[in-house]
């Protein structure tokens, strides 16, 4: 059975501003969740009740989320939005436009990474490893989004980055089924220690080469899952 909106944590109520501004914070939030893991394929996010909770009228939400469904990332249904079911066709053609990407933002990203940038990209590894043994999915999600973010944070070519970015949002319902299966847990890991490395050393050419391995690997996993999800 479909669920409602389950509360937004930690956000607090939106003072009065410029429709323009709600809508940009009810779209980061909303970001912020499916980012996150905290919207399943299973959820309704309904516009009055993230008004409701974002402490807003429902005009900025429902802008928000008719963003969300114009970058590929929502569809719109009679009872609310949710995360799209996707074609595997459809999937295949991301993972396609992320071999292509990945490898060459990762290697930018190794040249440019502070010494801040290191540290954060360590601390979602140990994240990452602390979640393995016990198959914590929802820590893993995270630690593997936050590393995420901060590499992407580091590429200096925004367009770039941010047209990743979209792709990954597009298959959130990949990662969620690919990352909720134990198996794939200790490849996660390794993919990221991988990648931890030859960023901490700033280089490209092994960065490059470690984020090809990491996105074939989640590839690999996805065709794996839809091999064994077969009537």
């Amino acid at each position: 059975m479909a669920r409602s909106t389950s509360p937004l944590k930690d956000l607090p109520a939106a003072q009065p501003q410029s429709r323009q501004s709600l809508s940009a914070i009810a779209y980061d939030a909303l970001r912020g969740r499916l980012r996150t893991g905290l919207v399943t394929p299973d959820d309704r996010m309904v516009d009055i009740e993230i008004a409701a909770q974002l402490g807003m009228s429902r005009m900025p939400v429902r802008e928000a989320l008719l963003q969300l469904v114009a970058e590929g990332v929502l569809v719109s249904t009679a009872r609310g939005y949710r995360i799209p079911a996707l074609d595997p066709k459809d999937v295949m053609e991301v993972f396609e436009l992320r071999k292509l990407l990945e490898p060459r933002a990762a290697a930018l990203a190794a040249r440019d990474l502070s010494r801040a940038g290191i540290s954060q990209l360590s601390a979602a590894l140990s994240e990452a490893r602390a979640a393995q043994a016990p198959e914590d999915f929802p820590r893993l999600f995270r630690a593997n989004v936050d590393f995420r973010e901060t590499w992407l944070g580091a590429v200096r070519n925004k367009r770039l980055a941010a047209m990743i970015m979209r792709c990954s949002d597009q298959v959130l319902t990949v990662r969620m089924s690919t990352l909720r299966g134990s198996g794939i847990h200790p490849v996660v890991v390794a993919g990221l220690q991988d990648l931890y490395t030859s960023f901490a050393r700033h280089d490209s050419v092994a960065a490059h080469d470690s984020m090809f391995r990491f996105v074939l690997a989640a590839e690999s996993a996805y065709v794996a899952l839809s091999a064994t999800s077969k009537p």
